[in-house]
């Protein structure tokens, strides 16, 4: 048997890394990460009729290591007398105070709402809640939600809705996640996907394909460049200025003189409101980005808009796309032409890329790690990509 008390309080407050921590004797430290940060909760793992089980003891921030070793012991007790601990635990809390389904269904998005950049997230997600899940499961409390409402309430829609389907399942999820941090409810996630659901449910057919933004070639854009240089026009200096800097539509048409800072700088800072990812983003200027910019500023609100007091349309560097006559492509896919350029004539690290382009780091231990924005190493990067764009 694998020795026991193999944490430390010490040990505990300082890990960070997601996973499962073993103290022994069926004890373990939970950590979870997410964007809002790392949680730690007590876990119990048993077998019983030959099933691994798992039982909640409770967050970090309200039980102790000392109180988790006492709660294990408590259900080992429950074992050696032929007892399930969940059970004896459901039995103790018949008369349950966890909030229904619908309630913390309502609590989480109130709580992550202010955080969803799009205001509209909010709302698809009370929407196919109310929809999908309420009916099923919305007056059950959370500490009795198995995996059997879960089934019941996808199996008529998994393939039908496939898409529908899989984020309502995310969201319950997540919801659940939620309520077993608050100490509302205890075991393994019923709508955990990996493990779990996969077993029960059919694998989807992908009917739709993941449509990309079209993107130009890389090996065509000089030339497409030179003759972009020829066309007049606020949306050309727009078009032209998103290219070289491989920005997103929404984030150059809302540009303000404030954001720039000309001379040694060469900086273009957009503030986290109006970032997809919500981090301001440094976008160090080439100077031919800088000669742009320039051109473009004026006493109107917006740096490219033609109009005072109000920002250019979302559609005019598309539309300038259609009088050239260019075809399969969209002004978003010179992102992709970006990438495919950056990762087959460069040597540069994949991070200073993904940079560049302010995408988050999906690896959430390394992203914690990497604060550092790579300014001066994107501004080299940058530099490379300006010459070899208007080489022609």
């Amino acid at each position: 048997m694998p020795p026991a008390n193999r944490l430390t309080a010490a040990k505990v407050r300082t890990l960070q890394k997601p996973g499962r921590y073993a103290d022994g004797n069926g004890l373990y430290l939970q950590v979870k990460g997410s964007k809002s940060g790392i949680s730690k909760s007590w876990v119990f793992r048993y077998s019983k009729h030959k099933r691994a089980h798992t039982i909640g003891l409770g967050p970090l921030s309200i039980v102790s290591l000392a109180e988790a070793r006492l709660a294990a012991l408590e259900a080992r007790k429950h074992l050696y007398h032929g007892k399930d601990p969940l059970e004896v635990k459901r039995q103790a809390h018949v008369v349950s105070d966890a909030p229904t389904f619908k309630e913390a269904a309502t609590t989480y998005i109130d709580i992550h709402t202010p955080t969803w950049k799009n205001q509209k997230h909010g709302s698809q997600w009370t929407n196919t809640l109310t929809t999908y899940a309420f009916p099923v499961i919305g007056t059950t409390p959370v500490d009795q939600i198995e995996r059997r409402h879960i089934l019941r309430l996808l199996k008529p829609i998994w393939l039908d809705k496939a898409e529908t389907a899989g984020r309502i399942r995310g969201r319950i999820e997540k919801i659940l996640d939620w309520a077993a941090v608050e100490g509302y409810r205890d075991g393994d996630n019923p709508a955990r996907w990996k493990g779990n659901l996969e077993h029960s449910l059919p694998r989807r057919r992908v009917s739709t394909q993941v449509v990309h933004h079209a993107a130009l070639p890389w090996q065509d854009l000089p030339a497409f460049y030179q003759k972009l240089i020829n066309q007049e026009g606020m949306a050309a200096i727009a078009l032209r200025f998103t290219i070289l800097t491989a920005a997103r539509t929404s984030e150059v048409r809302l540009a303000t003189s404030g954001e720039f800072v000309f001379g040694d700088a060469n900086l273009w800072t957009i503030p986290k409101e109006r970032m997809k990812a919500g981090k301001e983003h440094r976008v160090p200027l080439t100077q031919p980005a800088v000669d742009l910019a320039q051109t473009a500023l004026s006493d109107n609100q917006y740096v490219f808009s033609p109009f005072p007091d109000k920002a250019m349309s979302e559609n005019a560097m598309l539309a300038l796309l259609k009088r050239m006559k260019v075809t399969g492509v969209t002004v978003h896919g010179f992102r992709s032409t970006f990438r495919d350029w950056a990762a087959e004539n460069t040597a540069t690290q994949r991070e200073v890329i993904e940079a560049c382009l302010a995408h988050n780091n999906p690896d959430q231990v390394e992203a914690a790690y990497l604060r550092s924005d790579m300014l001066e190493k994107r501004r080299v990067l940058m530099e490379e990509w300006s010459t070899f764009v208007i080489s022609r």
